[in-house]
């Protein structure tokens, strides 16, 4: 079969043709129609995370896929051949971008009825990781003001329609034509942050989502009140900062959960939420898809079809 591997750190991804893979007892090996890249790949690409995600090459990349059972392991017994499925893989394990995975049974979720493949594997770690932040540990209530960074973005863009779902008011930044993205989600306020300073406008905030770190994420615990959250999903918050403004400051360390990617299926159903998508590219056309993302551009999810 044909897939994405990577042979070092740092080395661009390239298409190649490997064995299909075997699966075990509890697996599934799933025709994969549909993955999606996440800032995590990059990271993982370029050696960054090796201490925390280390990797063996030559490494099956990505993580979120959507498909259809094609064999079920031997104590399998909640899913059967002809299934459609979504799932988030193990990211030392990868094996998205590829034509069949093999999927531990556990990590399954079933597809909601009409919904194409392309929109199911923007799911998994985008919606699952504003999911996390906002309600698991952000503990968001109804009332509450969340700011949103990079709200156009893959995260941003779920976390905005979950908080404005669940009662909050929803400030979020962007910039060009994330602008008007914003907006359409839902975004109750919306700060163009190439004109204007957030922290020089904004007060008393109850949580914030910093999806892009640096000078952004310090700037954030000026407008959070105090006993306020600050989420990074990007770097460990500046503890000595956040002891100073006396702010409950936590990393966000996203790892697949079923149950949670379960919940997030339902509640997308429920509240009718868009999965934004950037852009759609056939698996030959993977290393456009590769760029898009190393960009920090994309407004919403790239996929990769497999057909």
């Amino acid at each position: 079969m044909k897939a994405i591997r990577l042979d070092s750190y740092n080395r661009a991804p390239v298409i190649g043709d490997i064995a299909t893979p075997d699966i075990g007892p509890d697996d599934v090996l799933v025709r994969v129609s549909a993955a999606a890249l996440n800032p995590l790949d990059i990271k993982l690409q370029s050696g960054v995370l090796h201490e925390y995600f280390p990797l063996e090459f030559g490494y099956t990349a990505g993580t979120d896929l959507s498909g259809t059972i094609e064999e079920v392991g031997a104590n399998v017994t909640n899913w059967r051949r002809g299934d459609k499925v979504i799932a988030r893989l193990d990211p030392v394990a990868g094996g998205a971008f590829a034509e069949f995975a093999c999927v531990p049974a556990h990590y399954l979720v079933k597809v909601p009825d009409g919904m194409a493949f392309e929109l199911a594997a923007g799911i998994p770690t985008a919606a699952g990781t504003a999911w996390q932040a906002l309600f698991e540990m952000g503990n968001l209530d109804v009332g509450q003001t969340v700011l949103i960074h990079a709200g156009a973005g893959g995260v941003g863009s779920f976390a905005i329609q979950f908080a404005r779902a669940a009662g909050a008011r929803v400030i979020a930044t962007a910039s060009g034509d994330g602008i008007d993205i914003v907006r359409i989600l839902g975004a109750d306020q919306v700060i163009d942050y190439r004109h204007t300073d957030f922290a020089e406008t904004l007060a008393d905030i109850d949580l914030v989502i910093d999806t892009i770190g640096g000078e952004t994420q310090q700037k954030s615990f000026g407008v959070l009140r105090r006993g306020g959250k600050l989420l990074s999903l990007v770097a460990p918050p500046d503890e000595v900062l956040a002891n100073a403004h006396n702010i409950d400051a936590q990393f966000v360390f996203h790892m697949s959960d079923t149950d949670r990617l379960a919940r997030v299926v339902s509640a997308l159903h429920e509240n009718n939420v868009r999965i934004l998508i950037d852009q759609t590219v056939p698996f030959d056309a993977f290393a456009q898809a590769f760029a898009r993302q190393s960009s920090g551009r994309a407004r919403g999810k790239i996929i990769v079809t497999m057909a």
